[in-house]
């Protein structure tokens, strides 16, 4: 199932106000908005409020009929809780300027992009994952994501020892980072 897909799936969700659907979008969005209010003036609190308020806005505008989304969920919940926050540090008079000048001292446009430039780094190597078969797959899972040692590997997949599952790992490494790298000049 393409991103498209799956946020428009959230979106349906959240509009016929589905638990699953409105825990994935907070979920997959609260870390980056509390970030961005804790590096300018705000608190936890402020955080949870902003975000709060924000997925208020993304709740009605799921239930009407004409909404298109045209970019990620997380896009629009970062660009809404921003504008609200500039908002509220200009009524707390935190700051003397206007939030069109504020803006430019708050630097949101890197950070989502960075931010989904991550995301999109991250979605082309499960993508490369899934390419590489096994044992490549199971070898470098088990040593990234399950921390197991090269002694444990070795026994596990059955190489004679843990200096052979180490080059057999260098191996796959070289594997999916062609295989990553192939997709990423061609995204």
């Amino acid at each position: 199932m393409s991103t498209i897909e799956k946020e428009q799936l959230l979106l349906n969700g959240l509009a016929q106000s589905d638990k699953a659907s409105v825990e994935a979008i907070y979920r997959d969005n609260y870390s980056i908005i509390q970030s961005f209010i804790l590096n300018n003036n705000g608190s936890v609190d402020d955080a949870r409020d902003i975000f709060q308020e924000s997925m208020v806005v993304l709740y009605e505008k799921s239930k009407d009929k004409t909404f298109s989304l045209n970019c990620q969920i997380r896009t629009y919940l970062y660009s809404i809780c921003r504008r609200l926050w500039l908002k509220r540090l200009q009524q707390l008079s935190k700051f003397g300027t206007q939030v069109e000048s504020l803006e430019e001292i708050v630097p949101v446009e890197e950070e989502v992009e960075a931010h989904e430039k991550k995301n999109t780094d991250f979605l082309l190597m499960e993508h490369a994952m899934s390419k590489i078969g096994e044992p490549c797959k199971s070898l470098l899972d088990a040593y990234y994501l399950q921390k197991k040692s090269m002694h444990d590997i070795a026994a596990e997949f059955g190489y004679t020892n843990a200096d052979n599952a180490k080059t057999q790992k260098y191996k796959c490494l070289i594997r999916l980072k062609k295989l990553f790298f192939t997709q990423y000049k061609n995204a």
